[in-house]
């Protein structure tokens, strides 16, 4: 598909923090360019690989009835046809890339592997070979239940190319069935997981929402490099507008639904896994004492593009 007639914004500026700082705003219009079509590209990359790592494998494992959870005939014919959406996602993504660097002048160099592959990685070392297929359902299940304000927002986004806006909005789409789906899915997958599994895989649940939904630092230090700025500079610019624990209120929000449907089947009725959700801030207080029965609050505010 061709894009439209260049224009200056790819990327909406909102959602990355780093076009607002003073050094970038310095180096005037064409770096502020070069740092949101870095940005489209490293949506575009974690989206493909989000589908290609997390979504895709288990969905094809759940259609086949591999993965270890009995469920409806149904509920496997549906994760065929999220394997065969979620691959056209990941493809889809994967070859825009090219079309935005013919239209926008800027070579993708500066995508980088998204913390959750990591995260994933190192959470596996300390499973037994079996157990690591339950964090991957589990993994998947997160992904898909949290809600990306990206989606909704980028479609009518009228400063953006259009095809930018059609490929967000195909996914966006898609993504309400999958939502519900694997809110269902869960009330499956968690009863029948061994209490052990609960007990181990339940309190790094926050992890993988923080690394589903918090900037990757490592992504916006790669496009900072590759739009001509300094280590020291892009240090600067993280420390200035990035803040550790910044946006709270945002992700919780962005994680209610994922909150919601890890409450209705239990997970939070053990002691360790609420506290790991209350610290990571993934609760309101007075949830604690409630044993995680209280309702979600929050005001609106996700940076991440889901599966």
């Amino acid at each position: 598909m061709d894009m439209e007639e260049p224009r200056s914004l790819f990327f909406p500026p909102e959602f990355v923090p780093a076009v607002s700082h003073p050094l970038v705003e310095d180096r005037g219009p064409e770096v502020r360019h070069r740092v949101l079509v870095h940005s489209l590209y490293q949506y575009l990359h974690f989206t493909t690989v989000l589908e290609q790592v997390a979504i895709v494998p288990v969905t094809a494992r759940i259609s086949s009835n591999r993965s270890g959870v009995e469920a409806p005939k149904a509920m496997l014919a549906d994760a065929f046809k999220i394997t065969t959406d979620e691959a056209w996602h990941a493809q889809f993504s994967y070859d825009f890339i090219e079309e935005v660097e013919r239209c926008s002048g800027v070579t993708a160099t500066a995508m980088v592997e998204p913390n959750f592959v990591c995260l994933l990685d190192s959470i596996r070392e300390v499973y037994t070979p079996g157990t690591g297929r339950a964090l991957d359902l589990v993994a998947a299940t997160v992904s898909e239940t949290l809600v990306s304000s990206l989606l909704s927002e980028i479609p009518n986004d009228a400063r953006l190319p259009g095809p930018v806006r059609a490929l967000v909005a195909d996914h966006a789409a898609d993504e309400g069935r999958h939502h519900a789906y694997f809110r269902n899915f869960l009330r499956y997958l968690w009863p029948q997981l061994p209490k052990r599994e609960q007990r181990t895989i339940g309190p790094r649940i926050p992890e993988l929402v923080s690394a589903f939904l918090r900037p990757d630092l490592r992504a916006v230090a790669a496009t900072l490099s590759a739009s001509g700025f300094t280590q020291p500079e892009t240090a600067e610019i993280l420390g200035d507008c990035y803040p550790a624990r910044s946006d709270a209120h945002g992700i919780r929000h962005a994680a209610r639904s994922t909150v919601r449907s890890f409450r209705e089947v239990g997970a939070l009725d053990d002691l360790a896994t609420n506290e790991a959700f209350l610290a990571a801030g993934l609760l309101a207080e007075p949830e604690a004492s409630l044993g995680g029965c209280a309702a979600d609050a929050g005001p609106p505010g996700s940076r991440r593009a889901n599966g």
